[in-house]
């Protein structure tokens, strides 16, 4: 079935406007009166809206997974059932990230769950600069990889085809690309770069770390 070619042309026009405005709140700006649980899932589907939901039964933030990364230590555990500025900090991160990496590999990249609440502070400030800069940056090569698709001279259904491809493969890369350069955290230089050579001699996979030995 072919694309509506308007109906895309709208829907990047409107992404790119949502980027171009999206901010998450500063360190400041985030509540610290202990929220309860309820409150807490509320609050993040505001900061969280640009996340995709296709079924109001499987919606990206519930009690089961913030409670799921209390239990996985990816983030410190409430207070008495009540949520400070920290946790919606950690939980903001981890919900934003974890569109492009796993949780175990998360875990690797966040501050620790009992470092002090500077540290925190001081990561989501610069974690939601980069969320910024990220979004121009990105919006800037949609809009120059989409320029046939927005021309309305232009009518090849393909380009559409093409540009849902390279999106996936290069959100992929990507991940993979971070994932691999995570396993590195605190690895053996010297193990690393022996493991690569028995690989390139038995023709494996260049990228491989040693945490992904069989």
């Amino acid at each position: 079935m072919p694309y509506d070619k308007e109906l895309i042309t709208h829907k990047l026009i409107r992404w790119e406007e949502y980027l171009n405005h999206y901010k998450l709140p500063a360190w400041k700006e985030l509540p610290d009166i202990g929220l309860y649980m309820d409150q807490v899932i509320a609050l993040l589907a505001q900061y969280l809206d640009f996340i995709p939901v296709e079924d109001q039964k499987d919606k990206p933030v519930t009690p089961t997974t913030i409670n799921n990364y209390v239990r996985l230590k990816v983030m410190p555990a409430p207070e008495k059932r009540r949520y400070y500025r920290v946790h919606i900090a950690f939980l903001i991160m981890i919900f934003t990230l974890k569109q492009g990496i796993s949780i175990g590999s998360l875990q690797k990249l966040l501050p620790s769950p009992t470092d002090e609440e500077g540290v925190v502070a001081a990561f989501y400030t610069n974690y939601i600069q980069q969320v910024r800069e990220i979004g121009s940056f990105y919006t800037a090569q949609t809009r120059a990889a989409v320029q046939d698709i927005l021309d309305p001279q232009v009518t090849d259904q393909g380009l559409v085809e093409k540009f849902l491809i390279q999106s996936i493969l290069q959100a992929g890369f990507s991940r993979i690309l971070a994932e691999k350069i995570l396993h590195l955290r605190d690895a053996d230089p010297a193990a690393v770069l022996a493991q690569e050579t028995i690989r390139d001699h038995q023709g494996r996979h260049p990228m491989d770390t040693p945490e992904e030995e069989d």
